[in-house]
């Protein structure tokens, strides 16, 4: 794996499942179409299984765990094979824990404030979350005079026809997002559905 999460691929999926079953077929679609980097968010009860399950049986793919809040998660998804941690903001005590964990990880920010705060502990990758809702790519632009040793995923909002002016600034180096996963693709089991958004996204560039 690279060093970076943020080198993987121009996106990642953000991926929400209600049926760990259907893990391995998607993480598989989306490795062919060309996105190896897969967030798998803990918004359900099939997370860490999926988690799991795509760390077992899709080697090409580098599984993440998303919506990681404490320690708990921390400990739960690295056991479960998560390769790198995604959090939507963070606290002292989540940061310790994520370090601890010796896994990459993107700490979730949306101020500069935060952004200031997790360079003063050593950190200089992160998620920019809610992407769309906190200042969009004006934002971004804007803190990579002042603070460009910060490099960033921004997530939350962002879409096919947004994500090239987002790859586009100088401090992104790959967007989050949900456009290649639609919900009633996963529902109808549409892999190769999948696959096509996943070589749409996996094109981008900014």
């Amino acid at each position: 794996m690279t060093s970076s999460v943020l080198d993987l691929a121009p996106v990642v999926p953000v991926v929400v499942l209600e049926d760990a079953g259907d893990a391995v077929p998607l993480a598989r679609a989306l490795v062919a179409g060309g996105l190896p980097a897969i967030e798998v968010t803990l918004r359900t009860a099939a997370a860490l299984d999926a988690i799991k399950a795509i760390a077992a049986e899709v080697p090409d793919a580098v599984v993440g765990a998303g919506t990681v809040i404490s320690a708990r998660n921390v400990s739960e998804t690295v056991a479960a094979g998560a390769r790198f941690l995604v959090s939507p903001g963070w606290t002292d005590a989540l940061l310790d824990a994520m370090k601890e964990s010796a896994v990459p990880f993107l700490p979730g920010v949306s101020t500069t404030s935060e952004v200031v705060a997790l360079l003063e502990r050593g950190v200089t990758e992160m998620k920019f979350f809610p992407a769309e809702a906190a200042g969009g790519t004006a934002y971004l632009k804007a803190l990579s005079a002042p603070l460009p040793q910060a490099r960033f995923c921004p997530t939350g909002g962002i879409s096919l026809a947004s994500a090239p002016s987002y790859l586009a600034l100088a401090n992104v180096g790959c967007v989050g997002g949900s456009w290649m996963v639609p919900g009633d693709a996963v529902a109808a089991r549409d892999w190769s559905r999948v696959e096509r958004l996943a070589a749409g996204a996996a094109a981008l560039r900014g």
